[in-house]
């Protein structure tokens, strides 16, 4: 479970509304503002639009190479259950 950096996020993120404003990807740890245009689109933010805080740093680089370091291939292999959330980087893996 991820602590945001404000209640306003947190409320945001934790919306089932259809019409939310932020998208959380937790196997990531990237904020996003949801394209309203009928697909999964979204703009990645640094910055809270609400309180201003930094968000944390993406962990997209790092849950790649920590697949290939693997040898799963994220477009072609099954991914582990561990790396569809954010339990992968308490597991230990590599930096």
């Amino acid at each position: 479970m991820t602590d945001h950096c404000c209640e306003t996020m947190t409320s945001q993120v934790d919306s089932a509304c259809p019409d939310g404003l932020i998208d959380f990807s937790a196997k990531l740890q990237e904020y996003g503002l949801i394209i309203h245009d009928g697909g999964t689109s979204s703009i990645t933010i640094n910055f809270c639009p609400w309180c201003g805080r930094r968000l944390p740093e993406s962990q997209r680089d790092r849950w790649f190479d920590e697949l290939e370091r693997l040898g799963i291939d994220p477009w072609e292999d099954d991914v582990p259950a561990e790396f569809q959330d954010d339990r992968w980087l308490a597991s230990g893996h590599q930096e």
